[in-house]
């Protein structure tokens, strides 16, 4: 075998183990954000936990398309009001309720004028106060509102905008900021990611922005709409870990997603009215 064919075949070997390490960070990223399994084979490496970040958005993928799904397959035989809830708990069944149970613990230690170690404190007892049962109470009623008044036609492309897009505005703390915590259960994410990192994690998030306008499932006014406002919802959580905190935490990136959500159902909604 001549030296170029050895060159070439390692090349490819190479080649094949990186893809090989990128789609096991993808399978982390999907089993530490969701409760879904992973194949035998992918295995666990805690430095993994460190780099599967910037797939974030792309386990968002899975996630707004089992929404989608459900809602078009409800709305078949219900109402839209009906089928946007069914849609609801299937996400809040695939994630464990993971986001919304940040966004709660968050409106729990910041709705009160406490210091940032009573803060933290709050947010670490699993117990939910009057802040964090009226927060989710409200964050899921505006989900639900927004969604029940959208065209039924734009529910789909909007489940399947919002949760990547969230994803990746949570996603977008990590890259930007410090980790509040000595120790947490979002220790193992902190730390900040590389602007390579950041540019997959990006390309996760905005490539069902560009397919949903290019395929016409939601007009570019909506897309805008939707990813100003998402993108607004996690710059305010940001900016508020930043002042109380002093940096993110676990919660807070589940905040940061779920205002982002939220977000994005509203700027669709505000095109329809526009």
């Amino acid at each position: 075998m001549s030296q170029s064919s050895r060159a070439g075949r390692r090349g490819q070997a190479r080649w094949q183990d990186r893809l090989r390490h990128e789609i096991r960070l993808f399978f982390t990223a999907l089993q530490f954000f969701t409760r879904l399994p992973v194949p035998a084979w992918v295995g666990f490496k805690p430095a993994w936990l460190q780099h599967c970040t910037r797939y974030y958005p792309l386990a968002g993928w899975v996630v707004g398309v089992v929404a989608a799904v459900v809602f078009a397959l409800a709305q078949t035989v219900w109402p839209q009001a009906v089928a946007v809830l069914l849609s609801m708990a299937a996400g809040l069944v695939l994630t464990g309720a993971f986001h919304e149970d940040g966004f709660a613990d968050v409106c729990d230690g910041l709705g009160g004028a406490v210091s940032k170690e009573r803060a933290l404190d709050i947010m670490k007892d699993s117990r939910l106060g009057t802040y964090g049962v009226t927060g989710l109470g409200l964050m899921l009623a505006l989900k639900f509102a927004a969604l029940s008044a959208l065209p039924p036609i734009w529910v789909a492309p909007a489940l399947l905008l919002a949760h990547p897009a969230s994803r990746l505005g949570s996603a977008a703390l990590i890259w930007r900021m410090r980790y509040a915590r000595e120790e947490g259960k979002a220790k193992p994410l902190g730390r900040r990611m590389r602007d390579r990192e950041f540019l997959i994690a990006a390309a996760c998030g905005g490539l069902p922005a560009l397919m949903l306008v290019m395929t016409g499932m939601l007009p570019p006014a909506g897309v805008a709409w939707a990813l100003m406002a998402g993108a607004l919802g996690a710059a305010w959580m940001a900016r508020t870990l930043a002042r109380r905190l002093d940096g993110y935490t676990g919660d807070g990136l589940g905040a940061a997603q779920q205002l982002s959500e939220l977000g994005c159902y509203l700027g669709v909604l505000a095109a329809v009215g526009g």
